[in-house]
């Protein structure tokens, strides 16, 4: 009896063993405050991802007390979602380039399979941002120590905001040379701790990104605004040498890339497909420890590539698939009654603004991110607004900074309406009017078409 249980729990074990791995999708909600499995809040800001075996590894900047360099973050995850801090890598030294009030930003990973040494490249500066060079250490283990191995300016070039790609076993460095406002890039010596040659020369773009997507090259890069987020851009090539095609957006236009800079494209291979997410920062200039993290699926379509700004949307790591996620994401909101857009007048985008509707264009002032806080975003940083935080009729519906209060939280209802979270007011065009410029207000519900709007 006992051999026959034990044979019957084999081939269960086996039959088990045999089924399909389950689904793993979790979702992820941009923007919002991320924290890791202890319950901190993940400090890995500039830096990016890399895969080893089943297990993804963010490493990035630790602004906790600030813009001076504090440490390098490790954190590990097998779905994307749930991230354990795993130690910091790189720590404040008592002088020298890691000491106090030295900056170091954009720290980036790549493995050399022959050396066997994972190799970490950075931004490393005074806090004048005079010495713009680039800075690498080393470590046999991905979340392990790593050790310093000093400094330099890439053949003589500035080097401020960076990043790696790796091209089969042929490895590339990027840095912004504002001197001579270019993106250079160079190929790094076999063992990956030096340039050897400047292979490309593009116009100047700092934070910048590469993937290779099919046969195609793709870089990545923001303009120059500081802190403050643009609208960022991409270009194209079949070869990292050969001819780049014109830089154009890939975030819906006005949206400043879904209010976020550049960091990394990450791949993520799974069962079933590719997939690549777009990885950003949203920078706090005034608590830099409160920057947020941007990431959204890409979409590649021949050679060209594109984001929405989904406040909200799954991943499967195990599968590689994406999806957007409880009746979230970028659309527009189309008036039932006239059929018109809810839009933000003349792209402004001021404090203050009244909402109307309009033709339906697509444009950016018309596109309305539904996010986990109940949120409707426009431009990626303005909020759906009951001006004065009213709750009577005939409050307007304005547009304001984004602040969390409920007087900027929405209800989408199954009906067609939808209500202010403070008031339980409609969202309503004044007057049942259908014209072009009609204002949008909050209303008592009455059941009305003009108080009726769709998603598309």
């Amino acid at each position: 009896m006992k051999r026959a249980c034990a044979i019957l729990m084999v081939l269960l074990g086996f039959l088990a063993a045999a089924q399909p791995a389950q689904a793993a999708a979790v979702t992820q909600n941009p923007g919002t405050v991320w924290s890791d499995t202890a319950g901190n809040i993940i400090q890995a800001h500039g830096g990016g991802l890399i895969k080893d075996g089943s297990t993804y590894y963010w490493l990035g900047e630790d602004k906790t007390d600030g813009s001076p360099f504090q440490n390098v973050k490790c954190y590990s995850s097998t779905d994307l979602k749930n991230w354990t801090f795993v130690g910091n890598v790189l720590t404040r030294q008592s002088s020298g380039d890691l000491g106090p009030n030295r900056v170091v930003e954009r720290p980036h990973v790549i493995y050399n399979s022959s050396t066997k040494q994972y190799v970490m490249y950075m931004h490393i500066d005074d806090s004048n941002y005079s010495e713009r060079k680039a800075g690498v250490a080393t470590s046999s283990s991905v979340c392990g120590a790593y050790s310093y191995r000093g400094s330099f300016k890439p053949l003589g070039h500035d080097s401020l905001d960076d990043n790696l790609f790796l091209d089969g076993t042929t490895a590339y460095f990027m840095s912004e040379d504002r001197s001579n406002t270019q993106l250079q890039i160079y190929r790094l010596s076999s063992d990956f701790l030096s340039v050897s040659s400047l292979v490309k020369t593009l116009p100047q773009y700092e934070a910048p990104a590469m993937a290779k997507i099919g046969g195609t090259y793709y870089v990545f890069g923001s303009h120059l605004t500081g802190w403050s987020t643009n609208d960022n851009q991409y270009a194209t090539a079949t070869s990292i040498t050969g001819t780049w095609s014109s830089w154009r957006s890939f975030a819906p236009s006005g949206t400043s890339t879904c209010n976020s800079q550049t960091t990394s494209i990450q791949p993520v291979a799974g069962s079933s497909t590719t997939s690549y997410v777009f990885m950003g920062d949203r920078w706090n200039s005034g608590n830099l420890s409160d920057s947020r993290y941007i990431w959204e699926p890409l979409t590649v379509s021949g050679s060209t590539a594109s984001i929405t700004c989904l406040g909200s949307w799954t991943i499967d790591a195990q599968t590689g698939t994406t999806s957007s996620a409880g009746g979230s994401g970028t659309t527009e909101l189309r008036g039932t009654a006239s059929g018109r857009c809810l839009d933000v007048p003349n792209g402004t985008t001021a404090n203050d603004t009244q909402t109307e509707i309009w033709d339906c264009n697509a444009g950016a002032n018309q596109l309305w991110t539904l996010n986990s806080s109940k949120e409707l975003v426009v431009y990626g940083n303005k909020c759906l607004d009951a001006s004065g935080a009213g709750t009577s009729p005939g409050t307007a519906v304005i547009i304001y900074d984004c602040h969390g209060a409920t007087n900027q939280q929405w209800n989408i209802n199954s009906n067609g309406t939808v209500t202010n979270v403070a008031s339980g007011l409609c969202l309503d065009v004044a007057g049942a009017s259908t014209a072009n410029g009609a204002l949008v207000d909050l209303w008592n519900c009455n059941g009305g078409s003009n108080q009726q709007w769709t998603r598309q």
